[in-house]
This record gives C-alpha cells, sequence and structure tokens, in this order.
C-alpha cells in the first residue's frame, strides 16, 4: 500500500531530478492505495504527506488485526439502520409491534435522516433532551435502549468504529413518587369493580400478576388445595388482530406463586358465577398455534375475552372514585404487591421470583428504595454482635 506522490513522476530526469507530472500544483498532492477486506482496491487522496503516512500506516495495522472498518459503510441512514435492526429482531409480536412504534415515531423523525457515520454522542444528547419534554423517564429510557442496540449491532457489523450512544445521561427516575395505596383503598378498588372483575384486583394485589397475566388466567391454573396459581400465559390484544393467548413477558414470568387466602376466597366467589369456556386463538407455542376453548377466569360483559383497552375504559373511573391519582394504573396493584413482600422481610431473590423479573438486577433497579429497613436490620445485627465488646482501638486506648 504505497504513498504516491501525484505531483511527480516516478521516474527522474537525466540529470536525476525529479520530474512533474500532469497533476503537478493541481488538487492534492499524496495517494494512499489500498485493498480493503472484500478485496476492493482502494484509494484516498491528501494534502500533506504525514496525514497520508499515518492513514496508510492504521488502514495497514486494522487489516493485519481484522479491525478494517469501510468508511463508506457508515453512510447508510439512520432510517435504514433502523429497519434492518429492527426486522433482525426476534421479537415477539406484541413487542415488534411497540419497537416499530417506537422507531416511527421517536427516533427517525429526530435522528433518521443523518448517515450513522455522522452521529456524534452531542447529536444523541440533544435527541435525549428532546425527547425527555414529551416522554416520561421510564418510557424514555425503553426507546433509547432500542437507539443504543441498533448502533452497537453498526459496531459489531463493522459499519462504524464505535457507538455514539456510549456515556449519554438519561433522566433520572423518581421511584420516591410511587403510590402505594393502604389496604382499605385496595378494597374499595376490588368494591368498586364490576362483579366479574372484582377478584381481579385481589389477584393483581395478592399474587402480583400483570394485567395479561390476569386476564390470560384459566380457572386450570388455580390450584385452592396447594394454595398455588400458575402463570403459564398472557391475554394479549393490538390493533389488527383479535385477543389471543400468548407466551408471558419473559421465560421468568413462567411461575408458581402462593395463593393467599383473601385472593383464593375472592376466586372462589367469583367462579361461582364464571360463564361456559370462551373460543380463542392461542399462541403460547408459536411453532404450534391452534384456536380453542378456554375456561378465563375474567371475561367481558358479553362473556369472551377482556381487551386491555376496554379494561382501561373500565379501570380510570373506578381509580378516580377511590381516591388514587390520574396515571395510577392497574399496574400500581403489583407494586403494591411487590411492597408488601420487601416490608415483610422478603429477599430481592424472593421477589424477583414472585414478580417473574428476568433478573435480580431488575427488581432492585425497580425497588431499591423500598429495603432502607433492611439496612437498618443489618446495622442492627452487627451492633448487637459486635456492640457489647470493646473494640481494639478502644482497648488500646485505654491502656495508653
Amino acid at each position: 500500500m504505497p504513498v504516491d506522490d501525484l505531483w511527480y513522476l516516478v521516474k527522474r530526469g537525466p540529470d536525476g531530478a525529479r520530474l512533474p507530472s500532469k497533476k503537478h500544483n493541481r488538487g492534492k498532492r499524496w495517494r494512499v492505495r489500498w485493498v480493503d477486506n472484500t478485496g476492493a482496491g482502494r484509494e484516498r487522496l491528501f494534502e500533506r504527506k504525514v496525514d497520508a503516512d499515518r492513514f496508510d500506516a492504521n488502514v495497514r495495522a486494522d487489516l493485519s488485526r481484522g479491525q478494517y472498518i469501510d468508511d463508506r459503510a457508515g453512510r447508510i441512514t439512520v432510517a435504514a439502520l433502523a429497519e434492518s435492526w429492527r426486522l433482525g429482531q426476534l421479537h415477539i409480536e406484541s413487542t415488534a409491534i411497540r419497537v416499530e412504534h417506537s422507531l416511527r415515531l421517536h427516533i427517525v423523525p429526530g435522528l433518521g435522516q443523518l448517515q450513522i457515520g455522522q452521529v456524534r454522542p452531542s447529536k444523541v444528547q440533544a435527541w435525549v433532551r428532546d425527547r425527555s419534554l414529551v416522554l416520561a423517564p421510564t418510557t424514555l429510557r425503553v426507546i433509547y435502549g432500542h437507539l443504543s442496540a441498533m448502533f452497537t449491532s453498526a459496531v459489531r457489523d463493522r459499519l462504524i468504529p464505535s457507538s455514539p450512544c456510549d456515556n449519554i445521561r438519561l433522566p433520572a427516575i423518581d421511584r420516591g413518587k410511587r403510590v402505594i395505596p393502604p389496604p382499605e383503598q385496595v378494597h374499595r378498588l376490588a368494591e368498586l369493580m364490576p362483579r366479574r372483575l372484582s377478584a381481579a384486583v385481589y389477584v393483581a394485589a395478592g399474587c402480583g400478576l400483570r394485567l395479561g397475566e390476569v386476564l390470560g388466567l384459566e380457572v386450570e391454573d388455580i390450584d385452592f388445595e396447594r394454595a398455588e396459581l400458575s402463570v403459564r400465559r398472557q391475554l394479549k390484544s393490538h390493533k389488527g388482530r383479535r385477543p389471543y393467548l400468548g407466551q408471558p413477558k419473559t421465560k421468568t414470568s413462567v411461575r408458581t406463586v402462593e395463593l393467599p387466602d383473601v385472593v383464593a376466597a375472592a376466586l372462589r366467589e367469583h367462579l361461582e358465577s364464571l360463564p361456559e369456556p370462551v373460543l380463542v386463538d392461542d399462541d403460547t407455542d408459536p411453532r404450534r398455534p391452534v384456536r380453542r376453548l378456554a375456561a378465563l377466569v375474567f371475561r367481558n360483559a358479553e362473556g369472551g375475552p377482556v381487551l386491555a383497552s376496554t379494561f382501561s375504559r373500565t379501570w380510570t373511573p373506578v381509580r378516580t372514585k377511590a381516591g388514587l391519582p390520574m396515571r395510577w394504573g392497574f399496574h400500581g396493584l403489583r407494586h403494591y404487591y411487590a411492597t408488601l413482600l420487601i416490608h415483610a422481610g422478603a429477599s430481592v431473590k424472593t421477589v424477583q421470583l414472585a414478580l417473574g423479573h428476568s433478573t435480580p438486577t431488575v427488581t432492585l433497579n425497580e425497588y431499591v428504595h423500598e429495603w432502607p429497613d433492611a439496612l437498618d436490620r443489618t446495622r442492627a445485627l452487627v451492633d448487637g454482635a459486635l456492640g457489647g465488646h470493646k473494640t481494639a482501638a478502644t482497648s488500646a486506648g485505654s491502656r495508653a
């Protein structure tokens, strides 16, 4: 990969002097030629020889280490990268819809027209600031996660040398403002709900199920004798398709939780007037989707599956009458369940398994502020064990 001087010919004159070429004093003087990792010939021109030599050395090193990145690869747009990344993901149907929505409404409008090689961390930080004005911090973090994953894939495919999403500051999530209702308010919610959905409040508050898991619960999932409730599927609904049963949110969401007496009593009463099984699509096994009769525990007014959208219309006035703040959703009952476990002394692992979180880290990130009393107990244990004895420093001081 020679560095060529385009202003002079290789051969010299009779007196040994260098002969100027036709390009002498015209355009950039120094040319670097190389063969890239695909076998194609490439070249680049430079004004100064020092810059050409440096570039030549770097290209040689990158090719020898297998780290060569074609500068032309970074010319694809963020919009094109987003689409190729989205199509390559192994998302379940509902997640794929949410990801497409995030890319189309939030990432492509702000960054889509840029070439990925032109995106700098400052541009990403400006995008985060702009989106923080219209999105909640938790929502923004999810969407930013998609953006970061896109650029990580571009680095892995050697389209760009590094990701512009490194060391980006995101808005803090204020966990301290979470509203946890007292028991009286939970009972009030159950009283205000239609009879066909009243027990759903206790299943969420007493077993920690997500809304989709509650709506996908079948009679066979309840074991009154063993006092257990199994989470095997969830009811999903989105535009363009009727409600169907599908896999839970994560693999660890498939779980068995204890069935408290108060929840069991509510379910026993509820099941006394349960309609006949309803015909629904079951995609729990994506390779073998079936349409079958399902004895869903919770139904709509006509006896069919409950859509999340129609449930929300029922929930909103009930929440208001119960005195809970705006935007306090059904998911708040799951937080209620988690805090009950934590304040009773449950470990992070116990809470993780009960909630079906993918890792203990997820649980800690969500509820770390709920464990302060655990720190107090740790201090009390240490003081109880060691506090009655003089420390070595104290003993040495008294001897002195």
